[in-house]
């Protein structure tokens, strides 16, 4: 199956680290113009000195995601550059450094920062993508969940849980409202990754027996990589995918 991608423009949000920037660095070797934007600008330009290397297109922005004013300059100017965004790749999220607590002890910051990231994020750069599909009658949106929104969450953070789950069902929400313009929108679950500073301090946090057991819940027996999650976005980004929609797609081993 081969998969490319010239003239087609890529934004991929939370690109700094782990998923986001294998993604852009899988979409820019295959021939996008990959706009890549985080709040990191330091592992930003990271991701774009390893997507140049490959030979690839990245532009790369910092943008808090949960700041409509933000996504909408960032996306104006990407039209502006390329005349289309021609697919969307909502990966920013996360657990903001957060620890599982009682929810007693939740504070309605934390709860809602939370959400700002990873539901209402997606939900605005969906917003500013949208018209320019709609105008061209296609478009590939791909909405970067977890299993922790198909089941209980490893971290024990009941905001990223809930989070994660609302953004599984605006994705299929989106799918059939956009549908009729011919943007498919999909999601990816990923099982456990060690793809970031976070997800690493988590495996560290379960120790050698937390971690065995963890392996060996998986069918495969044994851990992903962030490349495993960017190989199913460049599926649902393809027109091999273009009868697909409204669709999460586990990717985690086997559970």
């Amino acid at each position: 199956m081969l998969i490319e991608f010239q003239n087609k423009t890529v934004i991929v949000t939370g690109a700094a680290h782990g998923f986001g920037r294998a993604i852009s660095l899988a979409f820019a070797q295959r021939g996008a113009e990959v706009w890549a934007c985080d709040v990191l600008p330091d592992e930003l330009d990271e991701t774009r000195r390893l997507c140049l290397e490959a030979g690839g297109e990245c532009h790369v922005r910092t943008v808090d995601v949960s700041d409509r004013d933000q996504v909408l300059a960032f996306t104006d100017e990407t039209v502006q550059q390329y005349g289309q965004v021609h697919i969307l790749i909502n990966n920013a999220g996360g657990v903001l450094g957060q620890v599982g607590r009682p929810l007693e002890q939740v504070s309605p910051e934390d709860w809602q920062a939370i959400f700002a990231v990873n539901v209402t994020g997606a939900f605005y750069c969906c917003q500013a993508v949208a018209p320019g599909m709609k105008a061209a009658r296609y478009g590939r949106i791909i909405n970067i969940s977890s299993g922790a929104g198909l089941v209980i969450s490893l971290t024990g953070i009941q905001a990223y849980a809930a989070a994660k789950a609302a953004q599984i069902n605006l994705t299929r929400q989106l799918a059939h409202e956009l549908g009729t313009w011919n943007i498919t929108v999909n999601n990816i679950a990923p099982g456990f990754v060690r793809s970031n500073p976070n997800t690493e301090r988590q495996w560290q946090s379960f120790g050698e027996d937390g971690q065995r057991k963890l392996v060996e819940n998986i069918a495969l027996k044994r851990l992903g990589a962030p490349e495993d999650i960017a190989h199913a976005v460049l599926f649902f980004a393809s027109d091999y995918a273009g009868w697909i929609t409204g669709q999460v797609l586990s990717v985690d081993g086997g559970r």
